[in-house]
């Protein structure tokens, strides 16, 4: 069954951290998730002044963080001990579960800085496991060449096409995450498979797409929901095309947020503010 575009989110500008410029789609407002996702952002500009401030200290509590570097330098810094430098084509996979203190710093005065972050939500019985956390260098994920010159970067879950199937490293979490990086030449269609019952959307960073046998258009700098389906047919217009292609099983539980704490009611909401107040919200 075909995918087709249900919804589009456009990408809103705002500022993040100490003041570092982004554009996010997914997680404007309440009503902007899709459940598992509850957030994405897209950091971009060659001026450093968009980017220089960071994100400081800050805590978190209650679901896992994605950061994909495209081009850049960025420093993460836990209340583990963890240090992780995240250059272009590096992942960071977060999981705050119970509670994470950590600062992502940049470590460039000039050039581009560009990437994205994502968040997913962890289901109730996964809220407060203990955080962990992981870098993974570009040179170990996975990327896949097709006849027709489309390039994919596997990052989570598996990719399967008529001759091989590619997993990425990340791979067996509950939501059972899909993650890739895709670059379409000009005028190509591109039909890959998304788990049906997957909440899935595509976010476009570069160039002009159309989806589904409706072939309906998303740009770049916009969020495309997506129906239900086990396809998806993606072509890309006169121009080269990239973009994220990223689905989850959905967790379908109340959502609680204040800002960086995610829980399931009001009650833990609070108690995540007392226990960051007190020093113990990542002990």
């Amino acid at each position: 069954m075909q995918r087709e575009l249900q919804q589009i989110i456009p990408g809103q500008a705002t500022s993040d951290g100490a003041g570092v410029r982004i554009k996010r789609t997914l997680g404007q407002t309440p009503h902007g998730r899709f459940d598992p996702f509850l957030m994405l952002d897209e950091f971009n500009s060659e001026n450093a002044d968009d980017y220089i401030a960071g994100f400081p200290s800050h805590p978190h509590r209650g679901f896992e963080t994605v950061t994909y570097m495209l081009e850049g330098h960025m420093l993460h810094e836990d209340h583990m001990g963890n240090r992780g430098d995240l250059r272009s084509g590096d992942v960071q996979w977060m999981t705050a579960g119970r509670g994470i203190i950590h600062s992502e710093m940049p470590q460039q005065e000039e050039g581009a800085m560009r990437g994205f972050q994502l968040w997913i939500n962890l289901p109730a019985a996964e809220k407060m496991k203990p955080a962990s956390y992981r870098d993974i260098p570009s040179a170990s994920i996975p990327v896949i060449t097709l006849a027709n010159g489309a390039r994919a970067k596997v990052i989570a879950g598996s990719l399967v096409t008529a001759e091989q199937t590619v997993t990425g490293p990340i791979d067996g979490l509950s939501t059972e995450p899909v993650y890739r990086d895709w670059h379409l030449p000009a005028n190509t269609a591109q039909q890959q498979r998304v788990p049906q019952g997957h909440h899935a959307f595509i976010y476009v960073y570069q160039g002009n797409i159309t989806i589904g046998e409706k072939n309906k258009p998303l740009a770049a700098g916009n969020a495309g929901l997506l129906y239900d389906g086990d396809t998806v047919q993606v072509t890309s217009g006169d121009s080269e095309a990239r973009f994220l292609l990223i689905a989850g099983k959905p967790i379908r539980e109340p959502i609680a947020q204040y800002g960086p704490f995610v829980m399931n009611t009001s009650d833990e909401i609070e108690q995540a503010i007392r226990d960051y107040r007190d020093g113990v919200l990542a002990s």
